[in-house]
């Protein structure tokens, strides 16, 4: 690897380490404010968590925008795909609409549109954010790429998705980005693991990985040994209960993917003073004298 496809890692260092505990709002922390919106990055930024996750899709006059779903229905008052509007019909979109705690729509006609990319990487200059690629289509990433690069964000930004070949375009064109598995290479990586090996030559630097999915249990303990073996934290999503958070620490996850940013900050820290004061007495504990 040459000099100029080197990851950039300067603001990534703690979600790369095989030592740190990150939190990574998932859409914002989607179970505290309306997914994907300024209103929910705004929270997770208050709730000091180490990085922002969101998802992109192209509007009609293909301008990256940040929803989770290919059509509006879930999520706003609108309906239909997010590619039938502009950008500027999908900016008059009541991205807080759906959104309720306890049977209260305290969100709707809040002023929560759907915001593109280019807006979230400007409002959030100082914290790394990772970029779900939605869909199969190698364009979408190249039109976030643009917009990261356009704001010369690639030290702060992971960008991943689902799909290889849209992963596999970003790698081509940008070698020097930091991107995590794609669901081809983390199936290969999980099968390795079952022989208790580490993955092989990866492309990518990281896993951020569904610990549960439509029900189903995604990997075990000897998954993350086998990819810490192989120098590759591992990141799960969505994690939020603290029994499951607790869970996957313990087995060598460095990066709980929340929505619930506010249970697993204040839990990640806690483990991260508490190993700190572990190592700290093994330090201070002299060494014990042989028997005579």
């Amino acid at each position: 690897m040459t000099a100029e496809s080197l990851p950039c890692v300067a603001m990534l260092d703690a979600l790369l380490s095989l030592d740190r505990l990150t939190t990574i709002a998932h859409r914002g922390g989607a179970g505290l404010r309306p997914e994907n919106t300024i209103a929910a990055f705004d929270h997770a930024m208050t709730l000091g968590v180490d990085a922002l996750e969101c998802d992109v899709h192209l509007s009609r006059d293909g301008e990256p925008v940040v929803i989770h779903d290919p059509t509006l229905d879930r999520t706003t008052d609108a309906a239909g795909p997010v590619a039938a509007l502009t950008v500027a019909e999908l900016g008059r979109v009541d991205a807080g609409y759906r959104f309720a705690v306890d049977g209260a729509y305290a969100y709707r006609g809040t002023e929560c549109r759907v915001p593109t990319l280019d807006a979230v990487i400007t409002r959030y200059p100082a914290i790394p954010i990772v970029i779900e690629i939605k869909g199969d289509n190698p364009d979408v990433a190249a039109r976030a790429l643009a917009v990261v690069r356009a704001h010369r964000a690639e030290p702060r930004v992971i960008l991943g998705g689902f799909s290889h070949a849209v992963l596999a375009a970003v790698r081509a064109a940008a070698p020097h980005l930091v991107t995590s598995a794609s669901s081809v290479e983390a199936r290969s990586a999980l099968t390795r693991s079952y022989f208790g090996l580490r993955p092989a030559r990866p492309a990518f630097q990281l896993f951020q990985m569904p610990f549960r999915f439509r029900g189903r249990q995604m990997f075990r303990r000897p998954f993350v040994r086998a990819a810490r073996r192989g120098r590759i934290p591992v990141h799960s999503w969505i994690i939020d209960h603290p029994d499951d958070m607790r869970r996957l620490i313990a087995w060598g996850v460095t990066g709980i993917i929340t929505d619930r940013p506010d249970v697993a900050v204040p839990l990640c820290r806690d483990e991260d003073r508490r190993r700190a004061a572990a190592i700290s007495a093994h330090a201070a504990t002299p060494p014990r004298r042989a028997a005579p």
